[in-house]
Formats: C-alpha cells, structure tokens, sequence
C-alpha cells in the first residue's frame, strides 16, 4: 500500500521505509508511518508486530539499520534518548521511568537542569514544573512530594510534565491506561485533548481498542515489522482492527469448553490483611473458574496475595483442600497446590534476564536436578513442552524471557505454574499489555484447564481483571470487591457490565 499521509499540510513526524533486525529476527521491514500537528494517532498490533521496536527507533533507544525520518520537515536521526528529547521526541513508556527517592519536581527536570560551574539554577526551572503541572490540572501533585509517594495516574502525569519542560512536539505513549482506574482513565483522554490543542502530536499504543475508537483521530495497524493499513478512526469497527490486526478473523473470542464443578480446592472465611482484605469469605471448587472484579484499590490484588501467603494474614482461616493452612507463605501454598501469576510480571513474575526454561522450571526442579546440578538436556526437554503446548513464540528454551513480546511473557509466567502441576491458579490481570490474539489464546487454555485436558484433571482457577467484558466471558462465577470486602458471587450469566460498574463503585442495582 501507499505511506501513509497526514490529514492536513505537512507531517509532523514522518518516517520511511524503516529497517531493523536482531540478528535473524527481521522486527520492522520497511515500517512507514506520519503524524500531524495536534493529532492523537493510534499505534496498533499483535504482540511482536514491530510497534515498540519502531518507537524506540523514533524515541532513540534503537537505531535504525535503514530507512529516514523527518521531524517537522527536516531530516531526523537521533544517537539516543536524551538527543531525541533535545528534539522534541519524549516516549512515555508502559513502566514508567521514575525515580522514586527524588521530589515530582526533580523526576521531571531529570536530565534537563539548567547549571552554570556545577551550580543548579533552581528557582526558574521549578517555575516551569509549576506551570507544565498547572497545565495538566492536577494542582494536587506537589513539585517537593517524593515521586515515589505518587498513584500510578499521578506518576504517569509526572512523565507527561516531563515531556512538556522539555518542549516535546511529539509525545508517544505506551499502554497507558494499563493500571489507571476509570476515573483517572477520564483525566488522561482529558489531558490528551489539552496536548493535542497545543499543537503537539500523540502516538498512542493500545490493546484497549475500545480506548483507540474514543481517544484517536487516525489509526495505523502493523503486522510482521510492516504498515499493513492506516485510516481514519470514524466510522471504523473494533472487528476490523482486530482481523487487520491478525491478518484473519477471529472466530471466537471467549471460547467455552464444557466443565463440572467438583470438589472445593479453596476456602476462606473471613480472611482479613493489612490492611485489605476486609473479612472475605470465598469458596472455588476444582473445575471452575471464579472472577473477582472491582475498581483499582478496592482490595483485589491484595486478596490473591494474602491467600499467597505474599501479605500476612490479619484475621480469618485458608482452608486449601479441606486442610486448614496456620500461617500462609509462598512455599507452603505451592506444595499444597496453589500459584500466583502476578498482575506485574516485569517486575515480580518473572526473572527477566533469564531463559525461558530457568523462568518456567524455577519453583519445581523435580527430575531435573543430580547432586546438586541441573541436566540442561532434561530441562530443555521439560520446557519444550510447555513452549509447544502454550505456542510461545520463541527461538528456543534457552532465549532470555526479556526478548520475548508480553504475550509471550505472559504463557511463560503460566508454563511455570502449569510445570508445578498446581491444582489452582490465581491469575492477577493475566492479559494486561497483550494483543486480541494472545487474550484469545490464553482465554482457551484458562477454559481447558478448569475442564482438564487428556489425563490432567480438571483445575480451579481465580480470575482478577479490571476488564468486565472479560470476567463476563471467561468465568463461571463473578464477585465484586468494594473497600476491601468481597461481594457474593453469583453466576456470569447473572452480570451485566452495567450491574459490575455499578457494584464496583459501591453502589446498589
């Protein structure tokens, strides 16, 4: 197809047939992209289709191996991050780059102070942090709170502000409503319309299509390194982004596999923590899959965590497989049967510098192991089938987990809980940052294994996910958590989004 143009005058941004390999990996294979002055241009993709690989390349992290770039008409080729923001090109990545032990005021004028003989010229740059975050309308961000003091929403607009002292003329933003609330949601499309009035041009990458039909004015797909297709956001459907997405229809995305309710695997009565959650009783039997929905905060991370054993336990009695379990912890829960998948893998899923198979052998080294050594050969064959099994898109079992798309993270963070051979899994936002594709994979197998698959027994599974559509499709049973107390659960077929919403803000249907 043709690159793709602005709407209007001359691009802000243009980029051109861009190159870039990792060593036989061909990431981007001619990408072409525009934006214009003032516009919010979605950035979409299956996980592995080139999307962050391109925004390096613009941001400066990647250089490119072929290719050009413009940026407001003149040619463009940064040696790194800190020229490109020189030029006006800030990316606000999906984990966000905060300093925590540093003031909101210094996060944001990190790299950028002003200095004359070593000395810092303190009292104009701290005008300019008080006007970028009067201009973003959160007066309630002190410039001399520490940063690590921050929400998530509130760091994420640090960043912004960021980019605003230092002139940014193209702000790029990756997933970044991935762990805002609705309210803080509303804010950020809010200051988006205020970015995009000024005349500054927004990249936003999404796996929240919903999100790209409200808050962008042009899309743009890419699929295997490539610009597949661009258009206006008007008049366009989510069923069109998602086969131009995969290149084929998805027929079926919350696939339902036949199951039967056995035993109960979990029971909880009155569980209480420190300090949510608040008295919860729960019961999720072997062969069913139970959601847990609610607002960010409401105390649904913390559940699973307690019940983990991660968080100490306040008050309150874990029953798991009928016996009573004294004092929780990590170690204890996995013997009986129980795993986590934490809701940030990055950071406490998985251990990123490590291959695939240390990642999915590390908790259960059983027949692997001869005094005191690990048998590479057996751990490899181990993995393999798991790799095949989930359909991880790697190189090989020895590939550091950290090259891997987040979908593919993702499985590996499950193949570990699956090589445990866990009877329940406790599955915190287990599609967050994953494409339409991967969701409708990981979906089917969390149905398989709550049915059994072959000669595996059917599992129990806890599903916590901010994305109602989701638990609606995916769960046999649904509750809601409020300020820490669990609502009843009641069938799927009994919710609506509407009567989710309304339950998760406290109020009643």
């Amino acid at each position: 197809m043709s690159p793709p143009s602005a709407p209007e005058g001359e691009a802000l941004l243009s980029m051109r047939g861009v190159h870039k390999a990792f060593g036989a990996t061909r990431a981007l294979v001619g990408a072409d992209l525009d934006l214009a002055r003032g516009e919010v241009l979605a950035l979409i993709g299956e996980n592995g289709a080139g999307k962050s690989t391109l925004m390096k390349v613009l941001a400066g992290a990647l250089l490119p191996d072929g290719g050009s770039m413009t940026l407001e008409g003149r040619p463009y080729r940064p040696a790194g991050p800190l020229e490109a923001r020189r030029a006006g090109v800030a990316m606000i990545y999906q984990e966000l780059n905060i300093a925590p032990h540093l003031t909101v005021a210094e996060n944001i004028l990190l790299g950028t102070e002003p200095h004359t003989a070593g000395w810092l010229h303190r009292r104009a740059p701290r005008e300019r942090v008080v006007a970028a975050l009067a201009h973003l309308k959160r007066p309630d961000i002190y410039p001399d709170a520490p940063a690590g003091s921050l929400p998530p929403a509130a760091r994420q607009l640090v960043e912004i502000a960021r980019a605003l002292v230092q002139d940014a003329r193209v702000i790029v933003m990756d997933e970044p409503t991935s762990s805002l609330g609705a309210a803080d949601i509303e804010h950020l499309f809010t200051v988006i319309e205020g970015l995009c009035a000024a005349g500054i041009g927004v990249v936003y990458i999404s796996h929240f299509l919903e999100e790209v039909l409200r808050v962008a004015d042009r899309y743009a797909v890419l699929r295997d390194g490539a610009l597949v297709e661009t258009g206006a956001v008007a008049g366009v459907t989510v069923d069109h982004l998602v086969t131009t997405m995969m290149g084929r229809r998805l027929d079926e995305m919350f696939p339902r596999v036949p199951r039967e309710r056995g035993d109960p695997l979990l029971e909880l009565d009155g569980l209480g923590g420190e300090p949510l959650p608040s008295g919860v009783d729960l019961t999720v039997h072997r062969g069913e899959i139970v959601g847990i929905a609610g607002l960010v905060g409401s105390g649904r991370t913390e559940l699973l965590r307690t019940i983990f054993g991660l968080d100490p336990v306040r008050s309150g009695r874990v029953r798991v497989g009928g016996c009573a379990i004294l004092r929780p912890t990590p170690r204890e829960l996995l013997r009986r049967g129980v795993g986590l998948a934490s809701e940030d893998r990055k950071e406490e899923g998985l251990a990123l510098s490590r291959s695939i198979a240390e990642n999915t052998t590390l908790s259960r080294l059983d027949g692997l192991t001869s005094r005191g050594l690990i048998h590479r050969g057996a751990e490899r064959t181990a993995v393999r089938r798991w790799v095949e099994r989930l359909a991880v898109r790697c190189e090989g079992p020895d590939q550091p987990v950290e090259s891997l798309s987040g979908g593919n993270q993702q499985k590996v963070a499950l193949a570990r809980l699956l090589h445990h051979d866990v009877d329940l899994l406790l599955l915190d936002e287990p599609t967050r940052g994953i494409d339409v594709g991967s969701k409708a994979e990981i979906y089917r197998l969390i149905g398989a294994l709550a049915a059994g698959e072959g000669e595996q027994p059917p599992k129990g599974v806890v599903v916590v996910s901010s994305s109602n559509p989701e638990l609606l499709g995916v769960c046999d049973r649904i509750g809601v958590m409020h300020r820490g107390l669990l609502g009843p659960l009641r069938p799927a077929e009994e919710w609506s989004e509407h009567a989710l919403t309304v339950a998760a803000v406290g109020g009643k249907e």
